[in-house]
């Protein structure tokens, strides 16, 4: 019986600490990777002004080819949406809010299996006869515990698919 008071309280002292340790850490990410592309600021923004078009560079289109996905709204810019459902990607919706033409997109990415958003923008800045793209994220999560350790890897959970989803805009943007 001692064994199992001992366990018990060992548990309770572990959870504790792993929800103070949790309440302890940042609860806003940002998320933040570049990309030079040698294409005029014009052929790049028609690929992210346009959710159709993002299937075709967004690395997460590519993880789920079955992925479902609806659009409404305008064809682009401001108040075009697209939603997705998928087994490996989960289920959510990008909304655009802001569009400056040539220059830059502003988005809230809400994903409902986990009651979460996040806003994001790409922006576009002339580089010699090239584009320099910088694709960028935020959020907070408030202080639910074990979303502020969400929050803490955000930038090694997202990062590699921005720089896999620039890669792609720039292979897809250079193609004459």
């Amino acid at each position: 019986m001692r064994i199992v008071k001992f366990i018990a309280i060992g548990i309770a002292v572990l959870a504790a600490l792993l929800v103070g340790i949790g309440l302890l850490l940042p609860s806003a990410y940002d998320v933040s990777r570049s990309v030079e592309i040698n294409a005029p600021a014009e052929k790049v923004y028609a690929l992210i002004a346009d959710p159709r078009e993002w299937k075709k560079w967004s690395v997460w289109n590519q993880r789920d080819p079955a992925m479902k996905i609806t659009y409404s709204g305008p064809p682009a810019g401001p108040g075009a949406k697209w939603a997705w459902e998928s087994k490996s990607e989960g289920t959510g919706e990008m909304t655009f809010l802001k569009a400056e033409a040539n220059r830059s997109l502003e988005y809230r990415l809400a994903f409902k299996d986990f009651a979460t958003t996040s806003d994001g923008a790409l922006s576009l800045q002339p580089v010699g006869p090239g584009t320099r793209v910088t694709w960028r994220m935020t959020g907070d999560v408030g202080n639910h515990p074990v979303r502020r350790y969400f929050a803490a890897l955000m930038d090694r959970m997202v990062g590699p698919d921005f720089e896999s989803g620039l890669a792609n805009l720039k292979a897809l943007a250079e193609k004459s």
